[in-house]
C-alpha cells in the first residue's frame, strides 16, 4: 500500500544558494555598503572636510566652529547625493540621503549628551573629590562654606524616599488604568484615555498647587515628603498608563484567546499571561515616568520644602531633594554654592542611571542563558580526566 504525502503535509526547506564547489555561499549583511560605496562614503567626507576648511577660514570672511560644521554637512551630503546619481537610481539616492540625515541626527544627540555630560562633571570635580560632600548634611555649614564642609546626603536621601513613594504609589494605578482602557474598553474607556493624553501635558507647578491645595490646606497635614510623594505621582501617573495602553495593544491577541480557551477566567488572563509578556514595556513605562519626576522642582518645593538636615521620615516635617538643593545651591550667586550645585547634578546623573539600569534587570525576560557568574565559576573548576584503562593481569598486551 503506497502513502501519498498531500502538499500541506510535507515538510518544506530553505534553500541556501551553493557555490560551484557545493559549500553553501557565505550569508550577505545588509547592513554593509559596498567597497564602491563605502569609498564615495569616505571620500565624501575628506573633500568636505577640506571644503568646510578653504571656505571657512580662507574665502569667506565666517569664522567659528558652528559655520564650520553648517558648511561640512551641505557639503558632505551634495557630494554623496551627486556621486550617488552618477551610478545608481533615484530610489538609491533617496536612500543615502535618508541615511545621511539619520546619521547626523544620531550624532547630534551623541554630541550634545556627551558635551552636557563632561560640562557638568567638570564643574562639579572640585565637589566631588570632597569624600564629606556625599556623608555629611549642610548643618552647621553656611553658604560660604568651604567644600570640605557640608555635604548632601540629605538631599539624596529625599530624592530616594520621595521618588520611591511616587513609584509605588503610580505604578499600580498607571498599569491599572491601563488594563482598563484596553482589557475592559467601553465608552467610559475612551473618556479615561482622552484624560490621560491630557494630562500627559500637565504643568508641573499644577501639580503641586493641587497636593497642596488638597493635602495640606483641606486635609491639614503638613508639609512633608509623602506630599512631595503625591504630587510627584500625579505627575508619574498619565506617563506610566500612557505607555503601559502602547505596550498592552502589542500583546497578540491570540495569546488571550489561547488563555481563555484553556479556560482561564479574565483576570486569570490579565495577570498570568498579558502582563507578564508586556514587562519589559511596563519597565520602560516606569523608566519613563521615573525620568520625569526626579528631576522635577517646584512641586516638590511647594509641598516638602528645604530642609538642610537629614530627615528620614516622609510622612512629617519637611525634607529635601536633589533638584531642590540644586536650585538653591545655584540661585545664590555664591561660586562655592554654584560648585555644589554642578556636583548635585552629576550625582543626581548617576542616581537616574542606576535607577535606569535596576528597572532594566528586573524587567529582563528570563533566558535559558546561564549567568555570567555561572560561566566564570563553570570556567574556572577543573576539568575531571578520565583514568586510563589498566589491562588485567589475564589480559595480554598487544
Amino acid at each position: 500500500m503506497t502513502a501519498t504525502l498531500s502538499p500541506s503535509t510535507t515538510t518544506t526547506h530553505t534553500h541556501i544558494p551553493a557555490k560551484a564547489d557545493g559549500h553553501p555561499a557565505p550569508r550577505t549583511n545588509l547592513g554593509q555598503l559596498p567597497a564602491d560605496e563605502r569609498f564615495l562614503t569616505w571620500g565624501a567626507r575628506i573633500a568636505a572636510l577640506l571644503f568646510a576648511w578653504v571656505v571657512v577660514d580662507r574665502l569667506l570672511p565666517i569664522h567659528g566652529l558652528g559655520w564650520f560644521v553648517v558648511v561640512y554637512g551641505v557639503t558632505n551630503l551634495l557630494i554623496l547625493v551627486v556621486g550617488t546619481a552618477m551610478t545608481n537610481n533615484n530610489v538609491r539616492v533617496a536612500d543615502r540621503v535618508a541615511q545621511w540625515f539619520v546619521s547626523a541626527g544620531t550624532l547630534i544627540v551623541l554630541v550634545s549628551l556627551a558635551s552636557v555630560l563632561i560640562y557638568v562633571v567638570a564643574r562639579g570635580w572640585s565637589a566631588l573629590i570632597h569624600l564629606n560632600f556625599f556623608t555629611d548634611d549642610m548643618t552647621g555649614a553656611g553658604t560660604k562654606a568651604p567644600l570640605d564642609q557640608g555635604g548632601i546626603i540629605h538631599a539624596i536621601i529625599g530624592s530616594i524616599e520621595e521618588l520611591a513613594l511616587a513609584a509605588v504609589i503610580a505604578l499600580p494605578l498607571g498599569v491599572g488604568t491601563a488594563v482598563f482602557m484596553n482589557e475592559v474598553g467601553g465608552g467610559f474607556a475612551r473618556v479615561v484615555r482622552t484624560v490621560v493624553e491630557a494630562m500627559t501635558a500637565l504643568p508641573d507647578i499644577l501639580a503641586g498647587l493641587f497636593i497642596y491645595t488638597v493635602w495640606i490646606i483641606a486635609f491639614g497635614f503638613p508639609r512633608s515628603g509623602l506630599a512631595a510623594s503625591l504630587a510627584l505621582s500625579v505627575m508619574m501617573l498619565p506617563i506610566i498608563a500612557r505607555a503601559s495602553d502602547v505596550v498592552l495593544r502589542v500583546v497578540p491577541g491570540t495569546l488571550r484567546e489561547a488563555s481563555l480557551a484553556l479556560g482561564a477566567s479574565r483576570w486569570s488572563t490579565v495577570w498570568n499571561v498579558v502582563l507578564p509578556t508586556a514587562r519589559p514595556g511596563l519597565a520602560t513605562a516606569l523608566i519613563l515616568a521615573i525620568a520625569r519626576g526626579i528631576g522635577e522642582t517646584a512641586p516638590v518645593l511647594i509641598t516638602s520644602g528645604n530642609a538642610p538636615f537629614v530627615h528620614l521620615n516622609p510622612t512629617s516635617g519637611v525634607m529635601n531633594s536633589l533638584p531642590i538643593f540644586i536650585f538653591a545651591s545655584a540661585r545664590s550667586g555664591i561660586d562655592v554654592q554654584i560648585q555644589r550645585a554642578f556636583g548635585a547634578s552629576t550625582v543626581l546623573l548617576v542616581l537616574v542611571l542606576g535607577l535606569f539600569i535596576v528597572a532594566r534587570i528586573v524587567a529582563r525576560p528570563p533566558s535559558g542563558k546561564p549567568s555570567l557568574l555561572r560561566r566564570l565559576m563553570k570556567a574556572a573548576r577543573p576539568t575531571p580526566t578520565k583514568p586510563h584503562h589498566q589491562p588485567a593481569p589475564d589480559e595480554e598486551t598487544p
